[in-house]
């Protein structure tokens, strides 16, 4: 097992795919071992792990923002929140962490939105006053947002490994995702008054209200998705096929920015994203089922409960280990290789999983702006034309307030739990 893990972190070192990371490990583990057992059981093992109904939620939800996307219901977004705050000292900067708010709920994914917001708001704030490497920062920053705030796709894959309800999950990162959004305004709001930031023409009651009525459609598809979850009239699987449904009604005939001719692609690009997840979810299986094979989740409870038997020690070491793990790892790799681990450890410890949950999320999805590999600095150097040293100089302050309020959701439990106790879910 030691020759198979020195492998498994050689493999990354030098940037192969997680995915075959995972897949090479595993195989080599049974050759090496000379279990030759488990390679027959291997093939229903990789199926096994992407074969729940809750995990087709996924594909629907990236077809729903690939659909709301080529419709422009995202540059409406935008224009919407530019018509809130864009008069504000540092009103494009509040412009783009509210416009990621808005599209946390439709796409889900911060890899994604940091490649789409680069591209709209990076060359606009610069043109309007602000460094092009503080604009990248931001927009790194508030990305982080897309997998906390429902729905989201770690959520999900989460909610189904760990076997709590992927509507906890939903109602739990409401509360995070929101301080998270309130602590990267503040943090502007101090760098903008201290470095003299632009602000532009405040926008008309007329024009806040026509800007309101036409993005009103698109911010009631996950007002929909929670409230049909929360109620009971469709489950969080059944709510991506309708935010499908709802984006094709609302792209195609009421902004009429969605045409027939684009769904090829679209298909295309949706079917290329849920491969590229679910082959990850299904080699993770295959190596977690190794692990579990080797009993190392059981010699780690031993281990750590040598270590200390307090929940918040262990939880500080668990953020410090998943801190560490996202520089070489993005969010969905740390997710799928570790969360067979820790779940022995939440029930040796008594720690809710729903809260710990949303705390391996928010710790997992930091990794992407973590110097020197995160993923969210790479996209949004290369989309946004920014030097990387320039990139990470301006990153640490947001880094900080991000670290801030994951200590906070770790250790005032109540901010992911609140709303799932008051709806009795």
């Amino acid at each position: 097992m030691l020759f198979t893990l020195i492998l498994f972190f050689m493999l990354m070192l030098i940037r192969v795919p997680i995915s075959l990371v995972l897949g090479i490990s595993s195989v080599l583990y049974i050759v090496m071992s000379d279990k030759w057992g488990l390679l027959e059981s291997l093939p229903q093992r990789l199926y096994s792990g992407v074969e729940g109904f809750s995990l087709l939620a996924i594909p629907l939800f990236m077809l729903a923002g690939e659909l709301m996307n080529a419709s422009g219901i995202t540059v409406r977004l935008i224009e919407f929140a530019k018509t809130l705050a864009g008069h504000f000292r540092g009103g494009l900067a509040y412009v783009n962490v509210i416009a990621n708010v808005f599209l946390a709920s439709i796409i889900g994914s911060a890899t994604a939105q940091t490649a789409m917001m680069s591209r709209v708001m990076i060359p606009q704030m610069e043109k309007d006053g602000y460094n092009r490497s503080f604009a990248a920062a931001t927009t790194a920053s508030a990305a982080l947002l897309g997998p906390i705030i429902p729905p989201s796709m770690l959520f999900i894959i989460y909610a189904v490994g760990s076997s709590v309800s992927i509507s906890q999950m939903f109602l739990a990162g409401i509360i995070p995702g929101i301080l998270l959004a309130a602590s990267l305004i503040g943090l502007i709001a101090f760098i903008g008054y201290k470095q003299n930031f632009p602000k532009t023409q405040r926008a008309t009651f007329d024009q806040l209200f026509k800007g309101f009525v036409r993005v009103l459609p698109a911010l009631s598809v996950p007002l929909i998705i929670i409230g049909g979850t929360i109620s009971g009239v469709f489950t969080a699987t059944e709510s991506a096929g309708i935010a499908c449904v709802l984006a094709i009604v609302f792209g195609k005939f009421v902004y009429g920015g969605l045409k027939f001719k684009q769904f090829p692609k679209i298909l295309v690009q949706a079917g290329l994203s849920t491969a590229t997840v679910t082959m990850l979810l299904s080699m993770a299986s295959a190596f977690g089922w190794v692990l579990a094979f080797e009993q190392v989740p059981q010699h780690l409870v031993e281990w750590i409960g040598g270590i200390t038997s307090s929940p918040g020690v262990f939880l500080l070491l668990v953020n410090l280990l998943l801190l560490i793990t996202g520089v070489v790892m993005d969010e969905m790799a740390v997710m799928v290789i570790l969360l067979p681990i820790f779940l022995p450890l939440l029930e040796h410890f008594h720690i809710n999983p729903v809260h710990f949950g949303v705390v391996l999320c928010l710790n997992a999805t930091i990794g992407l702006l973590t110097p020197p590999v995160g993923a969210g600095l790479f996209i949004a150097s290369a989309v946004g034309e920014v030097r990387l040293e320039e990139l990470i100089k301006a990153i640490w302050p947001f880094i900080a307030v991000t670290i801030i309020d994951l200590l906070l959701i770790t250790y005032w439990s109540d901010l992911t739990l609140w709303l799932p106790g008051i709806f009795g879910i």
